[in-house]
Parts: C-alpha cells; structure tokens; sequence
C-alpha cells in the first residue's frame, strides 16, 4: 500500500559570493525563512559554485576532528575578521570563501544542516534515489536488487540508494520509504488497515 504527502519545492536563488561585496550586513545573501529553508539554499549555492566534493569533505572532516571550532565561529565575542583567519588558516582555499559568508551572517551554526542538505541536492541532480527499508529481517540481496530496480523505473532515477533498519513491532513484510511515498507492506500494517475496515463497518 502506497501512502503520499505534498511536499513544497525550495526557491533556489542564482546567487554567489560575491554578491556579499554589495549586500548588507543584516541581510542573509542565501535566503532566511527558516533554519531548514536557509540550509537548502546555502547549500543549492555550494552545489553551484563547482567547489570540489574533496574540498567539501575536507572541510566535514576538519569540523568533525575539531569540534572546538563550532564554539569559535558562533561566538559573539569574537569579532568576524578573526573568525575569517581561522577559516583562511584551517580549510582548503576553495571553501574558504562559502564559509566566510555563512561565517558573515552567522549561519556557521547551520553547517551540519547545509552538508546535509548538499548531499541530498547532488543526489536529488545526479538522479540518485534515497530510500529506507524498515523490516523485521534484512532482505537478501536477489531481493534488494529488485527492490532498487523497482526504485529507479519508479522514480526514473539512474541509481537507488537503500538505508536498511530493523524493526520488530513489525511483525513481518516491510515499509518502504521513497521520498514523500510509503509503502506499507508489513503484516502490522495489514492488520492495522484490517482494524479500520471493520471499524468503519
């Protein structure tokens, strides 16, 4: 059984760096409607500014080893030109200046959020789908290959993506997630949509 929810499509701005050289200190060059609607932007415009995927994981991996830095880039006692050192003396020269903007309207707080939100958007214009399978046992793999081919002729997309979690309240079969779909097709399910129609009589 499929279930869909509307989701809303994002605004993606045709913006870059140096639109800062004119823009006002109190405005946020990459859209503000929100912390989720800021990381989707910030992080179309990372996507179109052609910066290396190594120079991005780069710059994951360097907030990652140093946790420390997060408390320096949002601290406000520190004054912003100090902050751009630590970038410019920290992280590979190509993200520098992405990151002094976020750095700039002190959205270095949203990082986590804006890388997340790239690695969807480069597998959203890769056509790379991104699925999880909930089941009480994991599926062999002559399953799981027909899984994905049912994904890609679905969804038209080159590749398919499946995060496998376990979940025994289950009871047995499966729900599978697609981006807004759902397809229920677990034994707990059944007896759920069983409960209704009998409920409904």
């Amino acid at each position: 059984m499929m279930t869909q929810t509307d989701t809303n499509s994002q605004y993606c701005p045709q913006a870059a760096v140096k639109y800062t050289q004119r823009a006002s200190r109190n405005t946020c060059p990459y859209g503000q409607v929100g912390s989720i609607s800021c990381s989707t932007r910030y992080a179309k415009v990372l996507y179109e500014l052609n910066i290396s995927k190594e120079a991005i994981q780069k710059a994951r991996d360097i907030f990652t080893e140093v946790p420390q830095l997060h408390d320096v880039f949002v601290n406000p006692t520190i004054q912003t030109d100090q902050k751009q050192r630590v970038i410019d003396q920290v992280f590979p020269e190509e993200i520098r200046n992405f990151l002094k903007v976020a750095c700039r309207y002190q959205r270095m707080d949203l990082m986590d959020d804006i890388f997340a939100a790239y690695d969807r958007y480069c597998d959203e214009q890769e056509h790379i789908l991104n699925a999880v399978l909930t089941c009480v046992e994991p599926p062999s793999e002559v399953q799981l290959k027909e899984m994905k081919a049912f994904l890609c002729k679905k969804y038209d997309a080159v590749k398919a993506d499946i995060e496998i979690r376990t979940d025994q309240t289950l009871l047995g079969g499966f729900v599978l997630h697609a981006g807004s779909d759902e397809y229920d097709w677990s034994l707990k399910g059944r007896l759920n949509r069983l409960e209704q129609k009998l409920t409904w009589r």
